[in-house]
């Protein structure tokens, strides 16, 4: 019960903290480009991952959780970027912040084609560390293919500014 009370507690200090990174805040951040540190979590089968499974691709790590209304709704155009993108070294990542429970629940009626794996509580400090100074969710990075974090992206990412940041990268 107190895990259940902390995780609700902490998604709403989130949800709080998206919204207002979205009113309050430019929703694109230029950086310069930062090294993406190495980092384990486990996906829903609980199987530990290292992000260097993915060494050389162009990530695109989302934090997400089932709660999350503008999270839920920028999956669906993930899943269709994925396939899209299959075969040119593009590569998405959900990371949710989320119980383990919720996020087996919400795949059994959303066929996700890409890696998600379970950061909880821990990967909101992930987050954090990553660049996720307000908080947000979601939140996503975007990493070349040099491992190099070079845009960080507090709330909702559109289709088209996805392909826009990735489309140089391919080449």
């Amino acid at each position: 019960m107190k895990r259940t009370g902390l995780i609700f507690i902490v998604a709403l200090l989130a949800l709080v903290g998206g919204m207002m990174a979205k009113e309050f805040l430019s929703t694109t951040e230029q950086i310069s480009p930062t090294p993406l540190p190495d980092f384990n979590l486990p996906d829903v089968a609980g199987n530990l991952h290292s992000i260097s499974e993915w060494q050389g691709k162009i990530l695109i790590i989302n934090f997400w959780a089932t709660w999350c209304p503008p999270c839920l709704k920028e999956i669906p155009e993930f899943i269709a970027l994925q396939q899209q993108f299959i075969g040119k070294g593009v590569q998405f990542i959900g990371i949710a912040i989320d119980d383990q429970n919720a996020v087996e629940d919400y795949l059994v009626s959303t066929k996700i084609n890409y890696p998600i794996l379970i950061g909880g509580v821990n990967g909101i400090a992930l987050a954090h560390q990553l660049g996720n100074s307000v908080d947000a969710v979601p939140f996503t990075l975007i990493v070349d293919r040099q491992g190099q974090i070079i845009h960080r992206h507090p709330g909702g990412l559109s289709r088209e500014l996805i392909t826009e940041i990735i489309t140089p990268l391919m080449k």
